[in-house]
């Protein structure tokens, strides 16, 4: 059967426990709207909305995690840390299989780890991980260079998928391997069709290692680029689920309505930042004053309040606000437009310049509005902005990770501790041309580096909150991103789902638990 002809089944949707639950109906279909093609379905070496969500369907990981922050048991049933914080073991389920039938080892947890530590654009994600030994099939220490503290969340299913060696491991290039697009999981769903505009069907795992999961038949990902006929979909009953839902309108129109639910639980992990990114390398904004002039140009509150219709908040560094590691005293660069003036003649450039804004198709209200917002509000400090659409989420992430571009608006996530989804960004040993959401900006800082490296070892909270304020003062005056504000993420679903995911990574979970009411 095609694709398209099963857009119209009904759905269901999860969390992390099925205790304490009405009664609900047995199979049926979930199906999730986005706007995000993934470019192909392996988070091993893609990070993103788009990958993750399928991802973490068919593939498992060592552990997931629940609401409350606490990790809970996946492939690992348990596990140990050392003493000093170097070693980590991980006991696996000795019945889990790859939906080809063979058994999941610590062979296949080892690969995995190491290939995600080579591969993925989080190089400080797994940094410390030195090796990873395997004295029996169930049995996975990890060594480590150094203690840390952020590992764990690290092991969680959309940052941690467990690959299968004998499939991955043929001497292909993880990254452009033809299994990236039909991959072979544990998860709890199979991998039926992955249409080449980003549509996927999964189908349950009959042979799932936890027993009577998953609860769904199916789940099909439909990619609907344009929002309001998203929102349409979801309305008629076509689509079922819409996460990672952030345009104020969207979310006012569904509250409306009867039938639909509407949460902002579920996204405690994720912290995403919205921001406009520099290019460093490009001769007109090499300088920081440039950078610091278009700063000052830029209105968040106007943004948040009148763009935004105040369901965002103002973001002022790189660290998530609702962080206990943001420094609230880093510059804020109010609007000044008269100090932005003068910080663009102090620079050589009195006569202004032409510089050109990319976006991310698909979310308008966060990206698209702002760029053209950037346009009209340069334009008062003499820069002449150019907007440049991208057909598609690909066509823009391979101008921004192959550094062709001046300007960006960027959505990057905090992925729960900096070590993961900050350092990311600002290591200048993370400058990866060709990666999406490493260092793209090609910003570099000794005294950065240093910083972030020592905080990625420090396991006293408040040593790495010193490290950090640190860090956010040299980033907040040299600026290598402006960030603007955290997205108002929200969950609309249909109100007979049950289960509808509220731990710390939202629907980048696996759905196992998700179900229908009766």
């Amino acid at each position: 059967m095609k694709l398209m002809s099963r857009l119209l089944g009904a759905a269901a949707f999860a969390a992390f426990s099925v205790s304490s639950i009405p009664a609900f109906a047995d199979g049926g279909t979930l199906v999730i709207a986005s706007t995000q093609t993934p470019r192909h379905l392996n988070g091993a070496v893609q990070s993103g909305i788009a990958t993750a969500i399928p991802s973490t369907q068919i593939f498992a990981s060592p552990i997931r995690y629940d609401e409350n922050w606490e990790p809970q048991p996946y492939l690992a049933k348990s596990w140990e840390i050392s003493d000093d914080g170097l070693s980590v073991t991980l006991n696996l389920v000795d019945n889990a299989t790859f939906h080809d039938g063979k058994p999941v080892t610590s062979e296949d947890v080892a690969f995995s780890i190491m290939t995600t530590k080579e591969n993925h654009p989080f190089k400080s994600m797994f940094a410390p991980v030195e090796s990873i030994e395997t004295p029996d099939a169930h049995t996975a220490v990890i060594k480590l260079s150094k203690p840390h503290p952020a590992l764990l969340l690290a092991l969680s299913p959309a940052l941690a998928p467990v690959l299968p060696k004998h499939v991955y491991g043929d001497g292909q290039d993880v990254k452009s391997h033809p299994a990236n697009s039909a991959p072979v999981g544990s998860g709890p769903f199979i991998l039926e069709e992955f249409a080449a505009g980003g549509d996927a069907v999964l189908k349950k795992n009959p042979n799932f290692f936890i027993d009577g999961r998953p609860m769904l038949d199916e789940i099909i990902i439909r990619i609907i680029k344009d929002e309001s006929a998203l929102l349409i979909a979801l309305e008629n009953g076509e689509a079922d689920l819409y996460p990672f839902m952030a345009g104020s309108q969207a979310i006012r129109r569904m509250e409306k309505n009867e039938r639909i639910g509407v949460t902002s639980e579920g996204y405690a992990g994720v912290g995403p930042v919205n921001w406009l990114a520099f290019n460093t390398n490009s001769p007109k904004l090499s300088d920081v004053r440039v950078r610091q002039a278009i700063s000052y140009a830029v209105d968040r509150a106007f943004i948040t309040k009148a763009l935004h219709r105040g369901v965002s908040q103002p973001q002022r560094g790189p660290i998530i606000e609702s962080s206990p590691f943001f420094d609230a005293s880093i510059p804020s660069y109010d609007v000044d437009l008269d100090k932005a003036k003068a910080l663009m003649a102090d620079a050589g450039f009195a006569e202004g310049m032409d510089l050109t804004v990319d976006y991310i198709p698909g979310p308008k209200e966060q990206q698209q509005s702002l760029a053209e917002y950037m346009k009209s509000q340069l334009k008062k400090i003499g820069i002449n902005v150019t907007v440049r659409a991208a057909p598609d989420f690909p066509t823009w992430a391979g101008r921004v990770g192959g550094h062709d571009f001046e300007l960006s608006m960027d959505v990057v996530f905090n992925w729960g501790d900096p070590v993961i989804g900050v350092h990311r960004t600002y290591l200048s040993e993370n400058i990866r041309k060709g990666v999406i959401w490493s260092n793209t900006q090609s910003y570099a800082n000794d005294k950065v580096d240093d910083l972030l490296n020592a905080a990625a070892v420090e396991m006293d909270p408040a040593k790495r909150k010193a490290l950090y304020g640190e860090f956010q003062q040299i980033v907040g005056a040299e600026l290598p991103v402006y960030w603007i504000n955290a997205l108002p993420y929200h969950t609309a679903y249909d109100k007979k789902l049950q289960n509808v995911p509220t731990g710390i990574w939202g629907t980048m979970h696996p759905m196992d638990t998700v179900h229908w009411s009766e």
